[in-house]
């Protein structure tokens, strides 16, 4: 690669629709927070000549942060397309955000691509989240490559950056990670530094200067030889060995010269296969200029090593019913299916859906069936429903360019689809299809919310429900136990982002309160109540008087009632209206206003009056003599306990199992998990990890990730105990 010279003559104001998978290549940015993944992104689209010099469309917004959080906050929030064209191939760029709480736009992004650039700054290394989503990739064999960013600064080194990464990503074959190209650097600076100008060409032996603002190329003065061979020879022996081309190596080890072409093709065979990951280098273009450093070299590795969508493994496809159906990968001519990976709301346009094409092909104006399953837990219900699509169109920016069609293997945004929500399956209405779901992180911080004012209070439940149905990392939890309104996010930027689009967005303020846990009631020890309702004010009274017995069961046990009456001393009609009133007055509380559980409630005795007796009196008298017995008896307050899985890097086993035990944790064991991690088992009460989604980020340096699942209500403390019974008694 690094043989063509000439340049794409570009596609800016244009829509770009492909006419077959060939002619396609979707790529996923990754890498963290600050690494100049949107920047390079711009870069690309520049040098394709997809916008104009100063990195602007046409309506002078950039082409990926577009959105008005992402200009507040200073960095990408959200999943975004900047479609360019190079050499008759569109290339679909997949912008992600760096962050660790916009993960899942990340995982969209991974599941709409065919290929992924790891975007690694020269400054700052790599970090422990872009370790894993390598690992992720690694786990389907997605192709990869990498590129080194901000070669600008004072304290970057190509080749200790290429080292590390090696090193990273490698795994036990650092030789599968190297560099196509070598920095070309320009004179030295007042301050030591010699700035790189333009790459060395390993395969093509040609220097590509860029100092000039467009690259020209050129011949390698003697000096550089020796340097070039060395890392050449070392390239082409990495490039032969991981594309299996076992003739290729015994002639290479013979001293035979192979050509330049079959060495490219050698290169795409491994890239493609994902067993070979090549590093390249990228800078923006100055200002003026009409490429950016190695944009054009990264352009042709994209167009020419990476892979089709036709090799692509399909994601496993069903009927609504579940039974397996076996598709051609990348068929224009087949079933219709394909997935919404993001939506959106335009104020003007309404609800708008980027489509990745799988199978078939997309037009504009056709009738299609929405199948959404498999995040009922997330607040998501199963759907199927009809809907006839509006305009196709390709996102550029903030505008929308019509397309006539969208073919297998190509992306598209779809208007109009009213039910569709992230992650669904559309599918010919005659023939509904459903696509395996891909893996969604769990949202684990909460976020208690209420609307700030009645005019907010009738437009939430819409807002959430968009909100949502756009994101699937989001759930949303109605707590009947607590009553409030609670949205689960993955961190504190999640959920700013998230109020901040209900406020923007959706219109609706709302106000963030503190998150309270479901706590219970349970009785100690065995007590006694007697519950007397008399009363006599002219007509018909009431009466009903009952006695019973409370004692304690074991945890799950749940309310058991039991009838010990003899002799008729309460009538046996009234019987269940005395154990609907004790259940009424269990659901409520005795102690603090929490549900009372695990208890066996026995009706021992009572009395009643032929005329003045009733269902209403014996439920009151009930719930009464449920109320004395507690009075008169310990209560303990039960918290919910989590048992709680944490996978971490073996650096910070330690340091995590201390922060489990200041939690009132209870370290069930470990064990570990392949190389250098480590599953730390926990039980930790509910009310120490409201906030460890974040408290765990910063303890792992983003390197942990934690699941957590209910186990059981157990005693808390008696001083935390009290505490709560205090908050209880002043309205708190």
């Amino acid at each position: 690669m690094g043989d063509k010279t000439q340049t794409h003559p570009g596609a800016a104001g244009r829509a770009l629709a492909a006419d077959r998978p060939t002619s396609v290549r979707n790529v996923v940015l990754v890498g963290h927070s600050g690494s100049g993944k949107t920047t390079l992104v711009e870069a690309l689209a520049l040098t394709a000549g997809a916008v104009n010099r100063a990195g602007r469309v046409e309506d002078g917004g950039t082409v990926s942060d577009y959105d008005d959080i992402e200009h507040r906050q200073q960095r990408s929030v959200q999943l975004s397309l900047v479609p360019v064209e190079w050499d008759g191939i569109k290339v679909n760029l997949l912008d992600t955000p760096g962050y660790a709480d916009f993960v899942g736009e990340l995982r969209a992004g991974l599941r709409a691509a065919d290929a992924a650039l790891f975007v690694v700054s020269a400054s700052d290394g790599v970090d422990g989240s872009t370790r894993m989503v390598w690992e992720e990739c690694a786990a389907v064999g997605m192709p990869r490559a990498i590129v080194i960013t901000h070669l600008e600064s004072a304290r970057a080194d190509f080749e200790e950056t290429t080292r590390i990464c090696a090193e990273a990503f490698g795994g036990d074959d650092p030789d599968a990670v190297l560099p196509l190209y070598l920095p070309l650097r320009g004179p030295e600076g007042p301050d030591g530094h010699a700035p790189v100008t333009g790459l060395i060409g390993l395969l093509s032996r040609k220097l590509f200067d860029y100092a000039a603002g467009e690259r020209k190329d050129s011949e390698p003065g003697e000096d550089q030889l020796p340097d070039i061979e060395e890392a050449r020879n070392r390239l082409i022996e990495g490039i032969i060995a991981e594309s299996e081309d076992e003739t290729l190596m015994d002639r290479y080890l013979g001293g035979e010269q192979v050509d330049v072409k079959t060495l490219i093709e050698d290169l795409e065979r491994a890239v493609a296969r994902g067993s070979f990951f090549p590093v390249l280098a990228a800078a923006p273009a100055a200002e003026g200029a009409r490429q950016g450093l190695g944009t054009v070299e990264l352009l042709e590795l994209i167009t020419g090593g990476f892979p089709t969508p036709f090799e692509h493994p399909l994601p496993g496809v069903t009927t609504i019913d579940g039974e397996r159906r076996e598709l051609k990968p990348c068929d224009t001519d087949g079933p219709l299916v394909a997935e919404v990976v993001k939506t959106s709301s335009d104020p003007y346009v309404g609800r708008i859906s980027l489509v990745r094409v799988f199978s078939g092909t997309l037009r504009p104006d056709q009738t299609v069936h929405v199948s959404g399953h498999g995040l009922a837990d997330r607040g998501h219900e199963d759907h199927d429903v009809d809907e006839k699509i509006g305009a196709l169109s390709m996102p550029f920016g903030k505008q929308q360019r019509p397309v006539t069609h969208a073919v297998a293997g190509d992306l598209v945004s779809v208007a109009k689809l009213g039910r569709a929500e992230t992650g669904d399956t559309l599918s010919a209405k005659d023939d509904p299809l459903l696509m395996e779901p891909w893996q969604m992180p769990d949202p684990l911080l909460p976020l208690a919310i209420q609307a700030h004012s009645k005019a907010d209070e009738d437009k939430l439940s819409q807002g959430l429900s968009r909100l949502v149905a756009e994101d699937p990392t989001m759930r949303l939890e109605q707590n009947q136990d607590t009553h409030q309104v609670v949205l689960w996010c993955l961190g504190e930027a999640h959920a700013d982002v998230a109020l901040e689009r209900l406020r923007s967005r959706y219109g609706v303020q709302v106000d963030v309160v503190p998150h309270r846990v479901s706590l219970r009631e349970t009785f100690a020890a065995r007590a006694g109540g007697r519950g007397r309702h008399v009363k006599q004010s002219g007509g018909h009274g009431q009466y009903a008087i009952c006695e019973i017995e409370v004692e304690p069961l074991p945890g799950g046990s749940g309310i058991e009632f039991v009838d010990k009456v003899v002799g008729g001393a309460v009538p046996r009609q009234f019987i269940p209206s005395v154990e609907k009133g004790v259940r009424a007055q269990a659901a409520k509380g005795v102690a603090a206003g929490y549900p009372l559980i695990d208890v066996r409630i026995t009706l021992l005795d009572g009395k009643a009056h032929s005329v003045d007796s009733s269902d209403a009196a014996f439920q009151t008298a009930g719930a009464l003599a449920l109320r004395e017995a507690a009075a008169g008896a310990r209560i303990h307050l039960l918290e919910p306990v989590a048992e709680v899985t944490v996978l971490v890097g073996d650096d910070y086993v330690g340091p995590v199992m201390s922060d489990l035990s200041s939690r009132r944790g209870r370290l069930l064991g470990t064990e570990q998990v392949g190389t250098g991690r480590t599953l730390i088992r926990a039980e930790v009460p509910e009310f120490e990890i409201g906030r460890y989604a974040v408290d765990l980020r910063s303890l792992s340096h983003g390197t942990a990730r934690f699941d957590r699942a209910y186990a059981r209500h157990e005693p808390m403390p008696p001083q935390i105990a009290e505490r709560i019974r205090e908050q209880a008694g002043d309205g708190g």
